[in-house]
């Protein structure tokens, strides 16, 4: 599989508090959803726009903690769509106001990751599948089955469709990989480890 090569362009602040369950640019603003776990009390289950000055959230929806863990979101037709780890529920926001209008629900036991295409919306669920879903009915459209090598590629995390193709982080590791979404094949990888060690030289905990 080939290599993905690549350069730092710019480094921002990030708060050191969120457990980061996604990013994503939108009208060229950067969001971040969060998570918040039992054994971090200062976590939050979040979403909302980056100060890209300082790495605080402007927060424009929040979740109880203590029933929901926040997960990917994504924009598509106007709104804002948010998984949520165990509930097999997401929500659903105004994309300008971010006042929720909505639930839905998934047959995926877990959601973890989320994009779009322009058309579906697209999750993981921490498996090797990744589920396409109707935007409107929710219904699932297309499964990929996500292979390297034609070996399965398990921990399927926070996805990004880019230029035709989905971005994947493989939970766990330093690794994003590149995937055909016609086939599910894995077309080439990234391998972070480098960002990964500079970040716990500068922030051991």
């Amino acid at each position: 599989i080939p290599q993905i090569n690549f350069s730092v362009e710019t480094q921002y602040p990030h708060d050191i508090n969120s457990f980061t369950e996604g990013f994503l640019f939108h009208d060229g603003k950067l969001y971040e959803s969060t998570g918040a776990t039992e054994n971090l009390p200062q976590t939050k289950s979040l979403f909302g726009e980056v100060d890209l000055k300082t790495g605080k959230i402007d927060v424009k929806a929040e979740l109880d903690r203590n029933i929901y863990f926040g997960e990917g979101i994504t924009f598509l037709n106007g709104k804002v769509f948010q998984l949520t780890y165990k509930n097999q529920m997401g929500f659903i926001y105004d994309g300008k106001t971010f006042k929720n209008i909505g639930k839905f629900t998934y047959t995926n036991r877990e959601g973890w990751g989320l994009t779009t295409d322009g058309k579906s919306l697209i999750m993981s669920d921490g498996t090797s599948y990744i589920t396409y879903l109707d935007p409107t009915s929710f219904a699932v459209t297309k499964t990929l089955d996500v292979a390297e090598n034609n070996y399965v590629v398990e921990n399927i995390n926070e996805l990004e469709y880019i230029k035709g193709f989905i971005y994947a982080n493989i939970w766990m590791t330093n690794t994003i990989v590149k995937i055909d979404p016609n086939t599910g094949d894995v077309v080439a990888k990234m391998d972070l480890s480098d960002l990964s060690r500079q970040s716990k030289e500068k922030h051991p905990g």
